[in-house]
């Protein structure tokens, strides 16, 4: 049984990765583009890993795989921060259809 939901966590995961790509290739600008790879990353990459989990159980690889989950869900929202207030500041300029920019709106951080 936790072999089929395993499998179910795969294919859903598998199913995110393949959505963020797209979202990676019809996206507009840069900050569309990162929140597509991040979701992609966070739903997608922790649910094949998960799978994983459920397959092998409380193996070595299975522990391997709950930590990896850990890290992925620490780091990839922090870090799609990061880079996306990196670019604004460095210009990058918004998608023309683009309706709220907070970054410009929030001038606390400005160096």
């Amino acid at each position: 049984m936790s072999n089929i939901i395993g499998l179910i966590f795969i294919t859903v995961g598998l199913a995110f990765d393949v959505f963020g790509c797209i979202g990676l290739v019809r996206l507009p600008d840069v900050y569309n583009r990162l929140q597509a790879a991040t979701k992609c990353v966070t739903l997608g990459t922790c649910s094949i890993l998960f799978g994983t989990f459920l397959i092998v159980g409380f193996t070595a690889a299975g522990m391997k795989a709950l930590l990896c989950i850990i890290f992925l869900i620490l780091t990839s929202p922090v870090a799609a921060h990061a880079i996306a207030r990196g670019a604004h500041r460095a210009g990058v300029k918004l998608w023309d259809g683009s309706v709220v920019d907070k970054y410009a709106e929030d001038k606390e951080g400005e160096a």
